[in-house]
């Protein structure tokens, strides 16, 4: 067993294996904060979802990019790393669809659906190594989406239309 943990440690230990696992972190950690956003506002997909997707996209970015080095001769590469991603895309989309319903003539899940896509983007792009860019990207859609929540709050419509303060007791 103290082998075990010998042979982790020393995996670990070198930095690009260590990239790896905070990549990995980083990940969990920016898709349970797209979940828990969802979460508080009791939509269809939340924290389990969203982390799941961020890990999965971030992981097999990972497995891409390093599949490349591992498997390839030397001065003859002929795999495309980009390959993998563009299957998550993919993917992403049969997710997010199946999180979009048509009740009635109203469509609801496009925001849940929309953010699933965003949650695989930022596990792509972690994946890759852009921390700087995907953090950026993070920070920006966490301000639209409370800014968008307080204007949703506020008004009904696009052109400031109010709700009304109280709910007519006829409705």
């Amino acid at each position: 067993m103290k082998d075990f943990w010998l042979s982790i440690w020393h995996s670990i230990s070198h930095y690009e294996d260590l990239e790896m696992y905070i990549r990995l972190s980083m990940g969990a950690l920016f898709g349970f904060a797209i979940g828990l956003e969802r979460t508080v506002h009791s939509k269809p997909a939340g924290i389990k979802t969203y982390t799941f997707v961020t890990v999965a996209a971030t992981l097999l970015t990972l497995v891409s990019i390093h599949t490349v080095d591992r498997y390839s001769i030397p001065g003859r590469t002929m795999m495309d790393p980009l390959r993998l991603a563009a299957q998550i895309v993919s993917g992403l989309g049969f997710l997010g669809a199946g999180l979009i319903i048509q009740k009635s003539g109203s469509v609801k899940g496009l925001t849940s659906a929309s953010m699933v896509f965003f949650a695989g983007a930022i596990g792509i792009s972690i994946g890759a190594g852009y921390y700087l860019m995907t953090t950026y990207a993070m920070l920006v859609m966490y301000g639209i989406i409370s800014i968008g929540h307080f204007l949703e709050d506020r008004h009904t419509g696009l052109f400031g239309q109010k709700k009304p303060l109280k709910e007519s007791e006829d409705d």
